[in-house]
């Protein structure tokens, strides 16, 4: 069965962040010009998704806000002749996108949870807003090229400081299937780096199957007493195979502040509008330090 559809948690509060998303989505902070959801939405479009489920929250409404059409934006910018600027803002329209609201922050296996209507019985994607990743294949694309070869659940994963596994989902592997794809023993919540059985960590695309709902509804509270996704993946792995990516391209971590600079800084770079400026700057700063 073809993967058409994708589910996007974006209930969270973003305290991280704070001040700036005490009345901001925190999905809604921009990298150079363009909001962090936005990214993830053109990375599922890209990977041939059809259908995009945005798990919202309060205050979340400028997200659906974004997605939808501003018409008297759309005039004005006609009628002023710029049309470059239209057509950005058109980009963000022509998409099938729906949206649920999670109404109690139980964890990211409460969230995926509130899929399960939208699903229906096919395989799909949960695209996290945190990872935004860059290479010539889309992620979500390389995850949906596994599943067509295995017909299994597939997650991202890419190696990670060993002290650093507490803030993961790590992997137990049990050898490469194939080059960079690993087959799993079980799969663990935020471990100890001396209780890690790897340096492996899950990041924020997974593609899974269906038969996750039932999991996820009899899944009791774990780590941080939230139903948490990694548990529920755990379980499905002891009835169906679930297998790991290694992924190998680049990830922002745009969920932390220095991995949010670090994504403005290198789109930047890359941006006709900054990068002559920025790459100026950044050298005669480099002089000073």
């Amino acid at each position: 069965m073809k993967v058409k559809k994708a589910v996007i948690p974006a209930a969270g509060l973003g305290t991280r962040f704070l001040p700036a998303t005490k009345a901001i989505a925190k999905e809604m902070l921009p990298i150079v010009d363009k909001p962090t959801i936005q990214f993830i939405v053109e990375e599922a479009m890209a990977s041939g998704i059809e259908d995009i489920l945005v798990i919202t929250g309060k205050a979340k409404r400028p997200i659906e806000d974004h997605f939808d059409a501003n018409i008297e934006l759309e005039q004005n910018l006609k009628s002023t002749g710029k049309t470059e600027l239209l057509k950005l803002v058109e980009e963000t329209t022509d998409i099938n996108l729906h949206f649920v609201r999670q109404k109690r922050p139980l964890g990211l296996g409460h969230a995926v949870l509130q899929a399960k209507a939208f699903v229906g019985d096919e395989p799909f994607v949960v695209m996290l807003g945190d990872d935004i990743t860059s290479n010539k294949v889309p992620l979500t694309k390389q995850l949906i090229n596994d599943y067509e070869k295995t017909k299994a659940a597939t997650l991202a994963v890419m190696p990670v400081p060993h002290e650093d596994t507490s803030k993961y989902g790590i992997i137990e592997p049990n050898g490469e299937v194939s080059k960079g794809l690993y087959d799993v023993n079980s799969f663990v919540e935020k471990p100890e780096p001396d209780k890690a059985p790897s340096n492996l960590a899950i990041i924020g695309r997974y593609l899974l199957t269906p038969e996750i709902f039932s999991l996820l509804e009899k899944q009791q509270p774990g780590q941080g007493g939230e139903i948490q996704l990694t548990d529920s993946i755990d379980e499905l792995n002891k009835t169906q195979r679930v297998f790991a990516q290694e992924f190998t391209g680049k990830r922002y971590d745009v969920g932390t502040k220095i991995g949010m600079l670090e994504a403005n800084i290198e789109y930047g770079l890359d941006h006709p509008e900054t990068k002559d400026e920025l790459k100026t700057y950044l050298q005669e700063l480099a002089a000073k330090l």
